[in-house]
């Protein structure tokens, strides 16, 4: 049986960069799903609606690497999209780097080869990291579920208004953002 090396922190951000997207992993390099139609549509949407209300509070990102810790070792997650404030952020740091520290938002869309479980445990990782808040956003069933770090997810559809403490003055339902993105 032969067994991989491991790649550090430095070997992974020293990869030659290429068409495919990668996060670290336990130690592994392991391809991000390629983004569809929907996906990128739902993407866009979901960027400018933070965009919008961000008005300065801090930056909104797309697929912006994060370096995190995963049970003990790096973890490098690319989220589809991501919010960090500047309280958290300095806006005098302005280095093309990965997310050094956590966001307050991490948004997974899932893509049409995932499933809600396969992400699951991911959402479970970045809580565990200290993100505070992470959005998984399913197309197929118009659904918007939000994971708190200290009570239960909740699951959002139609005309359900989503706001948050976190984010405040933010306020949007489900179907706007299905119908701003054109998803059938």
């Amino acid at each position: 049986m032969e067994v991989k090396a491991k790649l550090t922190l430095e070997e992974f951000f020293a990869l030659p960069e290429g068409d495919i997207t990668y996060e670290l992993v336990d130690g592994e390099a392991k391809p991000k799903m390629s983004p569809k139609r929907f996906h990128s549509r739902l993407t866009i949407t979901l960027c400018l609606l933070l965009t919008h209300w961000n008005q300065d509070r801090g930056e909104v990102g797309i697929e912006w690497a994060i370096r995190l810790k995963r049970k003990g070792q790096d973890w490098v997650p690319i989220p589809d999209l991501l919010y960090i404030s500047a309280d958290r952020l300095s806006r005098d740091r302005i280095l093309d780097e990965p997310c050094p520290i956590p966001p307050e938002l991490a948004i997974e869309i899932i893509s049409p080869d995932q499933s809600f479980g396969e992400i699951s445990g991911k959402v479970i990782d970045y809580l565990n990291a200290g993100v505070s808040r992470i959005w998984i956003v399913d197309a197929k069933v118009k659904t918007l579920t939000i994971f708190y770090p200290d009570s239960p997810p909740q699951t959002k559809q139609g005309d359900e208004v989503i706001t948050d403490e976190l984010l405040p003055g933010l306020e949007f339902t489900p179907a706007q953002i299905f119908d701003d993105a054109r998803i059938p």
